[in-house]
């Protein structure tokens, strides 16, 4: 990938879209550290990520949170015991305490009734909020999703955005996800950036809702209007 420059604003939700093989996981396995960048840097705040080590890296990261497509929850341990470990790895909290801060963070994702309940014993959607609820544990300032739709009914979908736009207006926590879902991005986004799968390069950033009727690039336009090239309309 390149040819990225784009700056992500405080509380605001952030996508990133485009089609199949743009790069999009690419771009937020680069934000989130597991992969360097070939050249360019990457600034959390005043601070450039890039440049510090190791530890302070850690020490960046400590401040955000991931949730993976598929939830990738611990299934030897409860969600109680899996919203628990980050807490019990990065603080010095008291284990009733962890265990209180574990149960209130499920309970913002409206699974205050399943505390004990083992990742097999529960719906694809309850998986994904349960991530969510371990990706909060931190009290990060930064969230970031990869593909959170993915697998999941439409009507499950539609849920866990209301939880993520809740989460983003309680919290004014930063949010940026990777997606192609396009409900998802009219409903959510306050800006988008769009890579175009052919060079895996930014295209263009603005608001989708903007960009659907009046962007330059006709790539855009069809991805957002549902359209295969050309102007035909997408089945």
């Amino acid at each position: 990938m390149e040819g990225i420059n784009l700056g992500i604003r405080k509380g605001e939700i952030f996508f990133i879209m485009g089609g199949s093989g743009s790069g999009k996981s690419t771009l937020l396995k680069t934000l989130i550290g597991l992969i360097p960048p070939v050249s360019g840097s990457i600034y959390y705040g005043d601070r450039e990520f890039t440049e510090e080590d190791h530890e302070m890296q850690q020490s960046i990261l400590r401040n955000t949170g991931v949730l993976y497509q598929g939830g990738a929850l611990f299934s030897s341990m409860t969600l109680l015991e899996n919203v628990a470990l980050p807490l019990r790895i990065h603080t010095k909290l008291t284990e009733k305490d962890i265990l209180e801060l574990a149960g209130y963070k499920l309970g913002l994702v409206e699974l205050g009734s399943a505390l004990h309940k083992f990742p097999h014993e529960i719906s694809g959607g309850m998986i994904k909020r349960a991530g969510l609820a371990r990706a909060l544990a931190l009290d990060p300032s930064i969230l970031y999703f990869d593909e959170p739709s993915a697998g999941l009914d439409p009507l499950t979908s539609r849920q866990l955005d209301e939880t993520i736009l809740e989460l983003n207006q309680s919290l004014n926590t930063t949010t940026v996800i990777v997606s192609h879902e396009l409900e998802s991005i009219f409903t959510l986004a306050h800006r988008a950036v769009f890579l175009d799968a052919r060079t895996r390069r930014q295209m263009e950033v603005g608001n989708p809702k903007e960009m659907k009727m009046t962007s330059s690039h006709e790539e855009i336009r069809d991805f957002l209007n549902r359209r295969k090239p050309g102007g035909e309309s997408a089945t």
